[in-house]
């Protein structure tokens, strides 16, 4: 686009509608609002890029690119107001399927020498020294582990929280003596 070409959109009264709601109602995200205030703007006026720039305080090459954008869309305000969703996570996720498999198979087999069930962290050492396996940090493991295997988690790992749950008052606190009808039977069935 040249500098001395006149940015003009043609918006339908229903396009103004949909605009002037977005703009006056604030529920919406900032740069929603900003580009509709740009749309509106445009329409009401023959002016350049440079005059609505100043007018909305914002730069030269966003009303520029807001206006390639609707032209984009084929003059869908909605679609040009919006965010542009992607297709794909800007960080493509090293947990693979069969990452997945392999770590559910390593956690449900039998622990080295020395300990009675894997940990996370004794998980994260092995993955370590597995060649074709992503280093992995313990929380990764964790969640993946959690997430296939909800009920069986705590089979699998030994949760240290699951030894020390007890009884605890509204507040968070230990009671102290409990009332007889909160006692547990005494072993044998004889009730005291």
């Amino acid at each position: 686009m040249s500098r001395s070409k006149v940015c003009t959109v043609a918006l339908a009264e229903a396009d103004r509608e949909l605009l002037a709601k977005v703009v006056s109602s604030g529920t919406h995200p900032a740069r929603m609002i900003m580009r509709a205030r740009v749309l509106l703007a445009l329409d009401d006026q023959d002016a350049g890029p440079a005059v609505v720039a100043r007018q909305i305080r914002v730069s030269e090459t966003t009303v520029r690119s807001i206006v390639q954008r609707f032209d984009e869309t084929g003059g869908d305000v909605e679609a040009t107001i919006t965010r542009k969703q992607r297709m794909s996570p800007p960080v493509p996720s090293v947990i693979t399927g069969e990452v997945e498999a392999r770590l559910i198979a390593l956690a449900c087999s039998t622990p080295p020498a020395g300990h009675a069930r894997w940990s996370l962290r004794l998980l994260e050492k092995h993955v370590a020294l597995v060649e074709d396996l992503p280093d992995l940090d313990h929380t990764t493991i964790g969640r993946v582990l959690k997430k296939r295997a909800a009920s069986s988690f705590e089979d699998v790992l030994d949760h240290p929280a699951a030894r020390q749950r007890r009884v605890r008052r509204a507040d968070g606190r230990r009671p102290g003596r409990l009332r007889p009808t909160l006692r547990s039977p005494p072993p044998g069935g004889v009730h005291g």
